[in-house]
This record gives structure tokens, sequence and C-alpha cells, in this order.
């Protein structure tokens, strides 16, 4: 027998659950990955002036004074979350048939360790993406494709690197959260508490809450430091990270390295619940075609 393959996002509810008193029926690994890709598409899309909002609170630029504005960057945004979340869960899988060589679940601690490694990685994909966005929004231009061009004109392509371990870092605790706290909280919340077994979605929504706030909390300074210096491509403000950090405290205090905080923290739960509720309706819709209900 094969051993029983990651649902995604870790925070789903167990495909073998009973809902309605029927069998649920379980998704596929494609299946899993084709729905968490939407949904990462989809979250992008509906909170993008969130996205907006916490780059010019980040960065110093005025908000946008349009709808056109709070949504400039949303393809440069969203078109790439496909592959950048299915990069996190294969290099997740990968990660985790090796350190249990297929025979036992992960504990705990394992499930951080591995998520944090697999988003870790995904920041060679994800970092160009975000200074891709962060640069359109500044240079006010219409395209990826014509922010690309700008961005390797004036610095070369490994420009498109800048911001590079910040991202690494962000990452490495947001994936964290995402397929580790979060699952661990969820599955916490159902063993020991009576009303979050008779409501799997409720335990499964704080759930992800818990692991998007934990992970935004830790990591937002971080992404505020990413956010200056991709900001600041000549690096005549900002040169690294680690100067980024001490300059925007000294600036502001701890409150300035928060800055756009509510915005990312609420952002990152409302993916949570937007991905998780996606995935709940494709397993009911897979569990209404196999029993023919």
């Amino acid at each position: 027998m094969h051993p029983p393959s990651r649902d995604f996002p870790a925070t789903a509810f167990a495909a073998a659950s009973a809902y309605e008193g029927k069998r649920r029926a379980k998704l596929s690994d494609t299946e899993n990955l084709a729905v968490g890709a939407f949904g990462g598409v989809l979250e992008t899309v509906v909170q993008m002036p969130l996205i907006t909002y916490k780059i010019c609170v980040q960065s110093g630029k005025p908000l946008p004074s349009n709808l056109r504005g709070w949504y400039r960057g949303v393809v440069a945004a969203a078109g790439p979350l496909a592959p950048i979340t299915a990069m996190q869960v294969a290099v997740n899988g990968a990660i985790e048939r090796t350190v249990t060589a297929g025979t036992r679940d992960l504990l705990d601690s394992e499930r951080i360790g591995v998520a944090m490694a697999a988003g870790g990685i995904s920041s060679v994909l994800y970092s160009p993406v975000d200074l891709v966005v962060i640069q359109q929004q500044k240079l006010g231009l219409n395209s990826a494709a014509a922010t690309i061009s700008a961005i390797t004109s004036n610095h070369g392509v490994a420009g498109l690197m800048r911001g590079f371990s910040a991202c690494v870092v962000r990452e490495g605790i947001y994936t964290a959260g995402y397929l580790g706290l979060a699952p661990i909280a969820k599955d916490y919340l159902v063993k020991n508490h009576e009303y979050f077994q008779a409501h799997e979605l409720s335990a499964s929504i704080v759930g992800s809450c818990v692991g998007g706030t934990v992970a935004a909390v830790l990591t937002h300074p971080v992404d505020t430091a990413k956010t200056c210096v991709q900001s600041d491509m000549g690096g005549l403000t900002y040169p690294n990270a680690r100067t980024a950090l001490v300059e925007v405290y000294n600036r502001g205090g701890v409150g300035a390295l928060y800055g756009g905080g509510a915005a990312r923290t609420l952002r990152l739960c409302g993916a949570f619940f937007i991905i998780n509720n996606i995935r709940e309706l494709a397993i009911q819709y897979k569990t209404k075609m196999e029993t023919g209900a």
C-alpha cells in the first residue's frame, strides 16, 4: 500500500472524515495542487488593495487615488502564484518523504522545519516576483514586462534578485506558519474541544488565522526591510535589509517596522480562509460525483 498523500493546504480537512454522514472523497496530489494554485491566485486578486496599501505604507508612497492604481501590479502578483504555490507544496512533500522515508507522519517540530525549508527554497521564484510588483507600483508602469525591462536595463539581470536574502527569511517563517503551525493548531482544536470536533470547518478557519497571524507578526519587520530594499534599487538609502531594519527603526521605532502590518495580517488570514473554502467546495463536489448523491 502507498502511504497517504499530503493534502494541500495542510490546514484543510482530512479527506476521509465524515461529511453529512458520508465518506468524504480524497483529492489527489494533482487536484490539491490545482486547488491550491487557483486559491492562491484568487486570494491575490481579491486582496490586491491590501497588498498595495502595505507597499505604500512601507515604502512611503502616497496611496492610489483610483481603482486602477489600487490594482496596478495585480497581474505580476497573481500570475506567478500558481507556480510559486506548486513549488512550495512539491518541495515540502519531497523533503517530507526524505525525512520520514514514507513510513510515518511528521512530528510537529518536523512539520515546521520541513515547511520552513520549502518556503526558503521557494524564494528563488518569489523574490523577483515581489520585486517586480513593488517596482511596477513605484514606476507607475502598466505591465510586468515593462517593469522587468526597466530593472534589467538599469541594474542587469542580477537586479531581479535584490532583496533575496530577506525574502528567504520571510518565506521560511511564513510557510512554517502556513504548512506547519496552522495544521498543528487545527489538530489541537479538533482533539481537545467538542465544539471543533463537530465543526471542523471552524477549526480549520481558526487554525488558519492562528498560523497567519503568528507568521505575520514574526515576519513583518523582515518584510518591511525587504520592501524598502526592493524599492531602492540603487541602494542609496537601503544598501541591504540589515541596514534597512536599522534605518527604519531609528526613524520610527517598532511602530515603523510594523507599518502596514494590520493589512498584511488580514491578507494572510484571508488567504488561508479563501484557499480552505475553495478546497472544501472541491471535496464536496468530488464526494457528490463519487457517491452519485
